[in-house]
Parts: structure tokens; sequence; C-alpha cells
């Protein structure tokens, strides 16, 4: 219930943050509503308004209670808390300043929730175990953290010492774990997320969104439900896009609507936006809005797409093949012939939904001739471009402002909600809001693309790879969205991290009637990584190999060339990966061998591993990114970052690496961040090239302002500075000057610009599609109930190439994020359209499903990076659910071959492998 269709209740009284407060509001309305919208309480997060994701989590007399749940009369007369009111007399309790120590807090939407069920139990338990900790905050769920240092910190918090500074110290910060710079509105409710704020009086939209998975349709006269509905300002159609009515990621491929025009292609697509008041908007009864639909019969699968009687989805895509990606290397045909070991198989994937805890939000409104919008993504520059198109404006009257990204991991990429509230607040000429429910946003924006895999490798007598051949089908869904980049980057990466001479591959995505998949975390190589790491047990076990001495054997290496033919000349850390893992892994094999062979019962252990390489950024294209960081003559000094944070902490890596190329301490920078009226383009905040791109373009533009400053001063290279008000002081050996910022003409700029260097791909896929590649390989220790056939994981231990490691304590949360989510991937996330459409039915990972995670980080520098520093973000995915399928064949034999191994199926595999 919206708080305007409660406005008309009486006044009850309750107290909030230890203030008596009065509201005047039905006693059914949700106390969600009546804290952010009523009382301006928005540090409390409404993620799914069902009490399935915690984010709203408060106390109430003293006990933590999802507030959504929870009706205002229900809460009249007794005490609430909120995250607001954690702070005493504006000192962060020891809980907050625990979290923003321990980075338990990375994109922040969780984390009041996380904070105050947290505050519940160390109420009642001092010195908390794990497991009760793990029990405590278990009805919270994060999407970025992998939960890990959430345990660790509050487990410290009642042992930390006296409240101190906060801040970084002076002095080198690369390398260093520095909390995150925009860590504390995050542990405050201060973060403004795309739902936290708005223009006073902006009007609310509502899309209405087919029912359908394939109809066409015809909207009848719309005045009655004008007129039947005061408050209802506008009902927007196709008609209504001022601009181009089609938007998409690629410049010669914008075939997604923004609103559907007499024909939808997938169940959740936008037919009209309701735009008014917000009580009129929300309650408006569908059935009542005039649409004749002519159902048609939806193709469903790629299967289905393919046959030959299939009608066409698109007319510029025939046999509803989106497109092509292809690789050859050597002869790989011939090369199976005569091979001492081969292996073959096929392996799907099912879509995956990205479950941030934010759902989509924001507002746009008419300003200074122009467009402003403002809400959660991950590549503010793209969303201004796709803005202007349907819009009909100039790309320079748009601004696009980024809130606070309440998690991302490639679904904030595609504009889903930006186009709608672009051209709502063209037509009304006022700020018109939205904000997707948490169905609305599962049923209708991007996921990880299904897949369809065949695959064969073969390899020599003496365990060296011969030959790879792999063909891969991957659902695109109704829309191109990230189709083209998936077929594009399969390709490459299909052979895995592995030398081999003889390589073919190909790839196509396809057009189906399903939810447009688009990118996550990975575009498409967690699929391959499955294929070739089942592939590489195969051949090891034909050939009575240890696992990981196989891919130690064949682990590409500084110096080799890969099958797109490019040889690689700098950081190369597989092998290293695989030496760090070692250890653990003999260990942990021999227990598992011992556990197997005396115990009697129903449970089998089983240790796997699984490898991966990551192109970082773009695919044989361009991939620049532009930063510059002003001195000005007050002694200001600001970084203008357009790099997105999305909870990955580029923020705050970012600012280490200008200052450390600068010399001057973290504690002199401010900072703003993305707002594409104030920042250059860094490039969307994807592809895992935030941290080498765009750091690199950081570090250049504080090199450029340090040239600066030591040229005025004529000081060599060597030279110290130090900032003082308005005035640098320049110090070399026993010689001291100063700058007098405040004298100068204008104020002093660094301008960094980086773009990797790439050449395209021949029609063979052969050419240098990334300037470098992280590497990592992570074993998984699990056991296996034979007679349920479900998974209990034990441990991760992830060893990751990352260059250098500019904050560790930030890629540590990279990392143990990334394993959670291939945990999920692996054994419990399967998105089925109009079925799984919540974060009841879609499960993720919980506490309780994420284990102790070990982490070897291994810094082979990269000379292109700053300071030597690679990515880590897709990385700390891709190689989780080969090694679980990996820890499985080992506990029981069954090889896994659909992902996610559900109970069901992986009991039916084990009953094959003579388990029944």
């Amino acid at each position: 219930m919206s708080p305007d269709a409660g406005s008309a209740g009486t006044t009850l009284s309750l107290t909030v943050n230890g203030e008596p407060r009065s509201v005047a509001a039905a006693p059914f309305t949700r106390l969600t509503d009546v804290l952010r919208h009523e009382l301006g309480l928005t540090g409390t997060k409404v993620g799914c308004d069902a009490g399935d994701c915690g984010a709203c989590t408060v106390l109430l007399d003293g006990r933590q209670v999802c507030a959504c749940l929870v009706p205002l009369g229900q809460a009249a007369g007794r005490e609430i808390t909120t995250v607001e009111g954690l702070a005493d007399q504006e000192q962060l309790s020891a809980l907050q300043r625990a979290f923003h120590l321990h980075g338990a807090a990375q994109c922040g939407i969780c984390t009041p929730g996380m904070l105050m069920a947290a505050a519940d139990l160390l109420a009642r338990v001092q010195d908390p175990t794990e497991r009760q900790v793990e029990d405590a905050l278990g009805g919270v769920l994060c999407r970025c953290t992998g939960y890990r240092k959430i345990v660790e910190a509050v487990r410290a918090a009642p042992h930390l010492a006296a409240p101190g500074n906060l801040s970084a110290e002076s002095g080198p910060s690369v390398g260093q774990a520095i909390p995150r710079r925009d860590g504390l509105p995050k542990i405050t409710g201060d973060d403004r997320f795309g739902a936290d704020t708005a223009p006073a009086g902006a009007l609310w939209l509502r899309a209405v969104r087919s029912p359908h998975a394939r109809a066409t349709f015809e909207i009848g006269d719309l005045a009655p439900l004008r007129a039947a509905f005061p408050g209802l300002r506008h009902v927007l159609t196709a008609a209504d896009v001022p601009g181009e009515n089609s938007y998409g990621i690629y410049p010669h491929l914008k075939d997604q609507p923004v609103l559907a025009s007499g024909a939808v292609r997938y169940r959740g697509e936008a037919v009209l936006a309701l735009v008014g008041d917000r009580a009129t908007v929300e309650s408006l009864p569908l059935e009542q809005i005039p649409i004749a639909w002519t159902v048609l019969e939806p193709v469903i699968g790629m299967a289905a797409a393919r046959a030959p009687d299939a009608p066409q989805l698109h007319d510029a895509s025939n046999g509803n093949v989106l497109i092509r990606g292809y690789l050859e290397k050597g002869a790989p045909e011939s090369a199976f012939e005569d091979a001492a070991a081969r292996s073959e198989g096929s392996w799907s994937t099912g879509f995956v939904e990205h479950a941030y805890i934010e759902p989509e939000a924001g507002y746009a409104l008419r300003e200074n001739g122009g467009l402003t919008v403002f809400g959660c993504t991950q590549a503010p520059y793209m969303d201004r471009d796709e803005v202007a198109r349907v819009a009909g404006l100039a790309v320079e009257a748009v601004r696009i402002v980024p809130s606070a990204c309440g998690g991302g991991f490639g679904g904030k990429l595609d504009v889903a909600l930006q186009p709608l509230l672009a051209v709502a607040a063209m037509v009304s000429n006022r700020p018109v809001r939205a904000l997707f429910s948490r169905n609305e946003s599962m049923a209708a924006t991007t996921k990880r693309h299904p897949s369809h895999i065949t695959a064969r490798a073969a390899a020599e007598a003496d365990g060296k790879l011969r030959a790879l051949d792999f063909e891969g089908d991957f659902n695109t869904g109704a829309y191109a969205s990230w189709g083209p980049t998936v077929a594009g980057r399969v390709p490459v990466h299909a052979s895995g991290p592995y030398a081999l001479p003889h390589v073919r591959v190909r790839s196509r995505a396809i057009y189906t009637n399903e939810t447009p998949a688009g990118a996550f975390r990975g575009f498409g190589v967690p699929q391959a990584a499955i294929a070739h790491e089942c592939l590489m047990d195969d051949l090891a076990a034909q050939l009575d190999l240890d696992p990981l001495e196989f891919r130690h054997l064949n682990a590409i290496r500084r110096g080799d060339t890969t099958a797109t033919g490019q040889r690689l000349e700098h950081s190369a850390g597989l092998a290293t990966c695989l030496e760090a893992l070692r250890p653990d892994w003999q260990r942990l094999r021999a227990e598992a061998e011992v556990f197997n062979s005396t115990t009697s019962g129903r449970r089998r252990r089983g240790v796997g591993i699984g490898c991966m390489w990551y192109g970082i950024g773009n695919t044989a294209l361009a991939n620049p990114s532009e930063m510059r960081v002003v001195l000005d003559r007050d002694g200001r000094l600001t970084l203008y970052n357009g790099a997105v944070d999305i909870g990955q902490g580029s923020a705050t890596i970012m600012l280490q690496i200008c200052a450390d190329a600068l010399g001057l301490p973290l504690e002199a920078f401010a900072q703003v961040v993305g707002d594409t009226d104030l920042t250059l383009d860094a490039g969307k905040t994807s592809a895992s090239r935030q941290t080498f791109v765009s750091g690199k373009a950081a570090e250049l533009a504080g090199l450029d302002l340090r040239s600066k400053l030591l040229r005025l001063a004529n000081a060599g290279p060597d030279a110290k500075l130090r900032l003082r008000a308005s005035r640098v002081q320049v110090i070399e050996g026993d010689r001291s000057q100063e700058i007098d910022l405040a004298r100068l003409a204008e104020d002093l700029e660094g301008y960094g610009c980086f773009d990797p260097p790439t050449t395209p791909l021949d029609e063979k896929g052969q050419g240098t599609p990334y300037a470098t590649y992280g590497f990592a390989a992570q074993l998984a220790d699990l056991s296996v109930d034979l007679d349920l056939g479900t998974v209990a994981l034990r441990r991760i231990v992830a060893a990751h190439d990352v260059g250098k490691a500019v904050n560790p304590m930030l890629v540590e949360g990279q990392i143990h994020g990334g394993i959670a989510q291939g945990i999920g991937l692996a054994l419990m996330e399967e998105y089925l359209p109009g079925r799984t459409e919540n974060l009841h039915d879609y499960l993720i990972p919980s506490f309780g499903d994420v284990p102790e995670i070990d982490i070897h980080l291994i810094e082979d520098p990269e000379p292109l990076g700053p300071y030597g520093a690679k990515g880590i973000g897709e990385p700390a995915l891709v190689p989780t659910a080969p090694a679980i399928f990996g820890a499985i064949r080992h506990a029981t034999g069954a090889v896994v071959r659909q992902a996610p191994a559900l109970p069901h199926r992986l009991r039916a595999l084990l009953r094959e492998a003579g388990h029944g």
C-alpha cells in the first residue's frame, strides 16, 4: 500500500530512534513506506516487499523484523530502531566501524539490513560464534560480498578498540587494504540509491507489461480510462516516443522498443506506461486498460528457434541466428585422428538472474533546456546516448547522474528504466520517477545466456594437449542486448587457459521468445569453462594423471601463443596459481580418499579443481578511458572519475592510483563520480576493465598534474609534494619551495587517457583481442549425500593472478562475491520465466551456503596496467562451478553436464553412476 493511499488514516504514534513520532496513515500501511516516505528515513532499503531479501530489516522493540511485512498498526506505540539510529551522538557504533574496516559493505544496498540484524544479535550475545552470526543474519541476502567479510566484521565488533580515525594514513596507498572512500554513507544509511530521492512533485511511472511471450495487440480508446482516473496524467504508447522507439547496445543493432508497437516478443515486454500520482498509478486495475491481445505460439528454447518451420522473430536474422562467432588455429579436424586420449560431451546451462538487491529505480526531469536522468547504472555514457535517441535530443542535451548502484553484475549495463523515464519526462514536462517491483525487475530485465555446448578435446600420451573442437549456442532471448559480445568472447576463451596447437570454435547467439539475455559477469565464459574443465578432467583420467598436474603441464605461460595467435608477452600467472594450490590440493584429496575408504555412510567427499582466463576489457575493440584531476587555486584537489562504482571499489582504487601517481595523500582528494556533465567518459563498468583501463588513465592523470607542478618549481622527478591550504610545497633534497596556487592564472589540471592495444580478429578469429588476461585456479572441497543428491561445501581455495592487488581487502571481497555467485550457478540458480520471478522461488546463496574461502593473491605484474594491476570482477566467478563439478565427480564418479546440479538432477546422475 502506498503512503498516498493511507494518508487518510488515523494518526498513530511510535518511537523511532529514540524520538516520539506521529504518523497519519492507515494502520495497514507498510512500515517501510512510513519510514521512507513519511519520516524520510531512507536508510531502510526495499529490495522485494515480500520479506525475502531482508534489506528492510529494522529493530522492533529491540528484535529484528522485516519492515516491509510490518503494518503500521502493529508498530504503533512501540520502539523502532533503523540504521540512522545506530550511531551514538554522531559517533559510529563499533558495529558500523567494524563493517567499514573489514570491507563488509560493497554496493551497500543490503548493509543497513545486515547491520540491524547484527545489532539484534550483539545485544543478546556478547561474543558470537560464526554459526551464531550466520543464523542471526541469515534472513538478509547479499549478492556482492559472499558474506565472509560480514561474518568477520560482526565477530570483530565487540573487540574493536576505542573509536579513532577511519581514514587511510598518509603515504603510498597502492597495495594497502584501505577502507572504501565511499564506505561511510553505506554504513550510516546516507547512500542515495535510485529509489531514495526525487524532485518534489515528481509524477510516478508504471509500465504495463505483456502477459504473453508472443502476441500481437491493439490498444483501444484510452480517453475513458483517463476520465475514470483523474490522477492519471498520461497513458504513454509507442506513438508518444518523441525520438526513435528503439534502443540497444550496438550502434547498428537497435532492436528493442521502448514501448512495443503492435507486437510483443517476450513475457514482460513494456506495452504502455501509466504516469500520474503514485496512488492512482499503483492501484489502477490493469484489466480496465483496453488492450485486445491475439496470442501466438511462442518460440521457446533454441531448438525450437532453429527448427525449419520456426517463425522469423526478427526480419534481419535468418533462422533466428543473431550472430555467429568463429575461431580456427592449426588443423583441428585431423588433429584428433591418432591422439592418445580423446574426450567429448555436451553441456547445458539455463537462464540465471542477476538478483541484485536493488531493483531498478530513478527519475528524469527537464532542466536547462535538456533532460537529466538519475538512477542506477553501470554505463552512464551509454545511457546518455540511448536516452538522447529515444528523447529526440542531442547527446549534449542529456545528463546522466548515477545514483548509488545496489549491485549490477552486468544487469545494469542495459537501459531498462531510463528510456521510459525519458519519454515520460519529455511528454509530461514534469519530473517523473519510477521503481520496478521485484517481480517486474526479474520478469523484464536481462539474464545470463542459457547455453548448449558440444565439445571434444585430445591429448598426447605425455599429457600435452593437442586439440579442441567446440560448438556453443547461446539463447539471447527476444532482443540482442549483449548477444554479439557473448558470441565473440566465447571463441577466444573456449580453449581455456591452456596451450593448444589446434583449435576450432563456433558460436551462435539465437533469438527466442524468452527474456532477453545480456551481460552477466563473464559474457559466456563461465558456461564455456564448465565444458572445457570437464574435458580436462576427462583427459587427465584417461591418461592416469593428477587433474592439477595435468593442468599445470598445459598451463599457458609467458611466451606462449593463444588460440587467436596472440603471443603472451607479459603477465600469465596460471602456473603460479596452480603451484599455490598444490599443498591444499594434495592434503584435501588425501583426506577425501581416507574419508571415503573408511566411512560406511551414504556420504562421499570430493575435491575438484577449475581453471580460467579472462580477457580484460572489450574484445578486439577500442576500449578507452579518460580521467582528469584538478587542483584549483583554493587548494582543492578533485578527481573527476567517470568510472561508476557498483560495489567493486573503483571509487577507492582510482583514488589510490591517482594519489600515488601524483605524490599526495589520499586524504587530500575529493571525488566526483560518473556524472556525464562533470566527468569524462571512463567507459562502462564491465568486463573487469576499470582497474586496468580507467586505473591507468587515473595514473596518467596524476602523473600529468605532477609534471606540471614539478615544472612550475623547476624540480626533478623525485621531488616530494605537500599540499597546505592553497600552497604546494615542493621538496627536493634539502631544497624546498612553495607554489602559491592563488597566484596562478587558472586551476591546474591533469589529464589521462588509456586505450589498451588490441587488434581486430580476422575471419578465423586470429588477432590480439585483449591487451592482458586475468588467470585463476580454484579448488572445491565438498561432500555429497548419495540419497538426497545434495551437496555440502566444506571449503573453497582460490588463487588469482591479479597483476597487482591495488587494494587487497577489496580484491578479496570481489573474490568472495564471485565465488558465491559461482556456487549459485553450480548448485541452485535457474531462472524460469513466469515461475521464479521473486526471491522466494529463485534461490541465491545465503550465509549458510558459502563455506570458508582461502585466497592466494598472485601478483604477476602487467606492465601496461597501473602499478602492474589487471582485473578481478569476472575471474572471481568463472572457475567456481567447474571446481564444484570436479569435486562431485571425484566424490561419486558422477559427471555433471547440466547446470545447476539441482538435487533431483544430481540424484539421477548418482543412480546412473551406481549409487542407487
